[in-house]
């Protein structure tokens, strides 16, 4: 397996080739692996139902709307209004989110209303309580109604009553019963049969009072641990009992549920799938098709590991059912598959690519090792509309060899161009950059039986994950596209020289490592990690350390013997697993061209530590960013909405996305690295006088125009949040859009104000901390304002800035919060019981609320990340007070608050 040095490099502009790939010293070539595709067998339309989650959603705007709809999430469970299981993740708070764009069925855990793990003490009620119907509070004692009949009524009652989407709400009425209430299946059989037709009839009673039969509920379940299949002896065939149950006594669930832990083997799900279909088929008569949900799947080495992401969804993408990531973390970050506040992390690219699927058929795709259910495993699928042909494969050490076959050339022609990106790990709060360019085949022949030549792609890791294109020839040079990337070199850690330190063996340990081992005990004056480069030619070079460190932390980077820069953590993790669960830091070194020894030590000055130096550390990667970090998103990448496509029918522009009309979007989803300006360009092409908008998160930055057909290049410094962005382009008027560009822009960033919270005014308790060197802190200055919030009645312990020079017009501005929040409340057998904290922004002078939004907890009270956020600010003069005015509620500590207009100068249009 290539594991210790990626192939990645592309050598600046003066390299003309394709990437080099240097395989580890002494490394034999493996024999690739065939991965054999046939666009000519499809195999349904696309479901897309994979991309679900278990409590993937804490609080409205955590996840952010950019990371959501990146991820194209179309299901999740969640808790119901008010639960007490969890202190985030309530599905009337989220609704609004999820349904944004790509939500489709949003469930509930009914039981999460109670507040312990399992409920109830893990044992069935009785009726020993009465519940007040208004806010399901209880007081002791019966009143002639099961307890959880109450409970089942004050949920739905509250979501039929109160959501805007009530006939997308699937209601799961029992979670896991196998192990809570209904352990011992002979003695609790007729029990179980009968609560499920009590609960499933009091839904039905609910929606009928309040909808009067134009909406009805769907209902989830039985929702067991596990498959009870055939397997199971004869009184233990839960599956079989319950369902010619439900079919005798009209009560069969609208969803079938079960769940599939305890390893990372997605054949076992197919097994078990197929005798679920078997047994459907017997029971309810041949052709009934219940939807399944899988609503927890997979193991903690699964999650963000995009090879092992690809494996599962393959799976239920090619058995088309619905399936959630278990929740064994954090509420409201997809399961671990995404990073920091805003970010994405390598399983996040999965699921967005996945998403890209949406709209497509797919096909036939026949894996070299079938019997390995940890052997490479990949989707393929075709999008007639757009002709387009996409495949995702991963899980493999080897390099890969696609067979492809079946391509119409009716639609694609006898020539086409293929890419192949990468997407790799980088740790569960590790940020990942847009996903990198590996290959590039240019004008492909396509035989007149819709075979291609067999193509060999190059892979890093049985971690990594990639994603094949293939459209028609395109205006561009997509060969030229990857000899422009930036040069990258990727190290392991553990095949560094290492001094006071030691590799570790991390194969079956939580978290997956990245080439099965880390470097611990990192943790002494002289611990130093040490490699050699040759860097291409003078310049800026982004390092980024994935590693995880418990407290925020710091190392020193050396250069050829000399102190270059400080490198800073964040915390990644503040409970259990706290040198497993891994993030990244980043750091940018000025570097001559030629050799260098590059030198990561846990002490500057020889004699002392660093605060907090004991980091576990993964992989570096090592990246020319010199002018502005440069990304070309071409149109072959974009999503395309409301029928907008794209178009190979004009040499000047085939491949480009055709936006006509109202509706049509084009969009894509780009990262920074850093909030802050970047060059955002557009190069499209009109037929006539035209003009299209441009959104960014959410918010108009601006309008492209075009006063006469031709070809354009639009530009304009916007200014991107750390992390995931959502760029839109629509026009009713009609652009040919052929790619966006991103480059960083240091220099527009005078225009952004930074206030540090010490310098503002606290109100009320607000006060400042200074915090002392020894505790590592990322603050900057060491100093933020705390005791935000927590106000028995209004706004009173608060952080007022006044308004000055750069924030001083009426407008729309990202406003960047260097934030913590550490706060949990409760506590639960594995999941840390995080809390979302809501910052609102208010403007003296208006009413309402210019911004309000949730922060992610973040691990570590003095540990800081950005989460930008939009506001409309309506004078020139108005205060801005921030705080949480609800009563009780605390608002994040603040660091430090930037203010930034959206756009500067709006876009500048030229012929292109």
């Amino acid at each position: 397996m290539r594991r210790s040095l990626r192939r990645l490099a592309v050598a600046a502009a003066a390299v003309t080739a394709a990437a080099l790939l240097v395989p580890p010293p002494g490394a034999a070539a493996a024999e690739p692996d065939v991965l054999a595709v046939d666009f000519g067998e499809t195999t349904g339309a696309f479901r897309g139902g994979a991309s679900g989650t278990l409590y993937g959603f804490g609080d409205d705007g955590s996840p952010t709307r950019a990371v959501i709809n990146g991820a194209h999430i179309t299901n999740s469970s969640q808790k119901p209004p008010a639960g007490l299981q969890h202190p985030s993740g309530d599905v009337l708070d989220v609704e609004n989110g999820f349904f944004d764009k790509h939500g489709r069925e949003l469930a509930v855990y009914v039981q999460d209303f109670y507040p312990d793990w399992g409920y109830h003490g893990g044992v069935r009620p009785e009726d020993t309580r009465t519940y007040d119907q208004a806010d399901g509070s209880w007081t002791e004692g019966g009143n002639g109604v099961w307890d959880y009949l109450e409970v089942v009524r004050h949920v739905v009652t509250e979501i039929a009553t109160r959501s805007e989407h009530p006939e997308e709400y699937l209601f799961v009425l029992f979670n896991e019963p196998d192990l809570i209430w209904y352990q011992d299946w002979p003695r609790m059989r007729e029990r179980f049969l009968a609560d499920w037709s009590a609960t499933y009839d009091l839904v039905h009673e609910i929606y009928d009072d309040v909808f009067d039969g134009t909406i009805e509920p769907r209902i989830g379940g039985p929702g067991h641990s596990r498959w009870y299949g055939s397997r199971e002896p004869a009184d233990r065939q839960r599956e079989r009992d319950i369902l010619e149950y439900a079919a005798a006594d009209d009560v069969v669930p609208d969803t079938y549920i079960w769940h599939e832990l305890g390893g990372s083997d997605p054949d076992r799900f197919r097994a078990n799938n197929a005798e679920f279909r078997a047994l459907e088929d017997e029971v309810l008569g041949a052709g009934s098709e219940l939807p399944v949900t899988i609503s927890e799947w997979g193991g903690l080495p699964d999650m963000g590991t995009p090879g092992s992401v690809v494996r599962w969804f393959a799976a239920f993408e090619e058995e088309k059912v619905d399936a959630q990531t278990a929740y064994w973390n954090y509420a409201g970050n997809f399961s671990d598959n995404m990073a920091r506040a805003n970010g994405a992390n390598g399983g996040w690219w999965l699921f967005k690519w996945y998403g890209d699927l949406a709209g497509a058929k797919t096909v036939r795709v026949t894996p070299p090792h079938p019997d390995d259910p940890s052997s490479l495993r990949g989707i393929g699928a075709v999008d007639t509309e757009n002709r387009r042909a996409t495949v995702l494969y991963g899980g493999t050490g080897a390099d890969v060899r696609l067979a492809a076959g079946g391509l119409d050339r009716a639609l694609f022609g006898d020539r086409v161009d293929v890419e192949v990106r990468e997407i790799s790990l980088s740790g569960a709060e590790g940020l990942h950059g847009d996903p990198w360019l590996v290959a590039a085949h240019e004008g492909v022949r396509v035989a007149r039986d819709g075979t291609l030549a067999d193509l060999t792609f190059p892979t890093t890791d049985a971690d990594a994950a990639y994603q094949v294109v293939i459209t028609p020839r395109q205006a561009r040079d997509v060969e030229r596209a990857l000899a422009a990337q930036p040069w990258s070199r990727s190290f392991e850690a553990e095949d560094t020289d290492l001094t006071q330190a030691a590799v570790r063996d991390a194969t079956g340990h939580e978290f997956q490592a990245s080439g099965d081992a880390d470097v611990a005990w990192f943790n002494q004056v002289g611990s130093r990690s040490e490699f050699t480069v040759t860097v291409p030619r003078d310049g800026t070079y982004r390092l980024q350390v994935i590693g995880s460190a418990p407290a925020p932390g710091r190392h020193a980077l050396f250069v050829d013997g000399a102190f270059a820069e400080t490198v800073q953590y964040a915390a990644n993790l503040s409970t259990r697993s706290r040198w497993l669960y891994r993030g990244s830091a980043e750091v940018e070194v000025a570097l001559p061209a030629g050799e260098h020894r590059l030198s990561l030590r846990a002490s500057r000055d020889g004699t002392t530590a660093l605060p907090n130096s004991d980091i576990t550390l993964d992989r570096y990667v090592l990246t020319d960013v010199t002018g502005g970090d440069r990304t070309v998103h071409p149109a072959s990448t974009m999503r395309l909405a409301g029928g907008a496509h794209l178009t190979f029918d004009s040499a000047r522009t085939r491949g480009s996305a055709v936006v006509a009309g109202a509706g049509q979007r084009a969009e894509l989803y780009v990262t920074a690295w850093e909030s802050g300006y970047h060059d955002l360009t557009v190069d499209f092409a009109s037929s006539a006088a035209t003009s299209a908008t441009v959104r960014v998160n959410g918010v108009e930055v601006g309008t492209l125009d075009a006063g006469r057909a031709g070809g354009w290049r639009a530009a304009a410094p916007v200014h991107l949040a750390q992390g995931v962005n959502e760029v839109e382009i629509s026009s009713a008027r009609g652009v040919s859009v052929a790619a966006v560009t991103t480059a960083r822009n240091r220099a527009a960033d005078d225009a952004v104000v930074t206030v540090e919270a010490e310098d503002a005014t606290p109100h009320g308790r607000a006060a400042v901390t200074t915090l002392p060197e020894s505790s590592g802190t990322n603050a900057s200055g060491r100093a933020f304002v705390g005791w935000l919030g927590d106000n028995p009645a209004g706004g009173a312990n608060s952080l007022e800035i006044e308004r000055r020079p750069g924030f001083d017009e009426p407008g729309a501005y990202t406003v960047v919060v260097r934030y913590a929040n550490a706060e949990l409340v409760g506590d639960h057998a594995y999941n840390p019981q995080v809390v979302d904290r809501l910052l609102q922004i208010s403007e003296a002078g208006t009413d309402g609320y210019a911004g309000a939004t949730h922060f992610r907890n973040n691990h570590h009270w003095n540990s800081f990340w950005e989460r930008s956020t939009s506001v409309t600010l309506s004078t020139a003069d108005g205060a801005l007070t921030f705080g949480n005015d609800e009563p009780g509620a605390w608002a994040p500590n603040i660091d430090s608050v930037a203010f930034a207009p959206v756009a500067l100068g709006g876009f500048t249009t030229t012929r292109g």
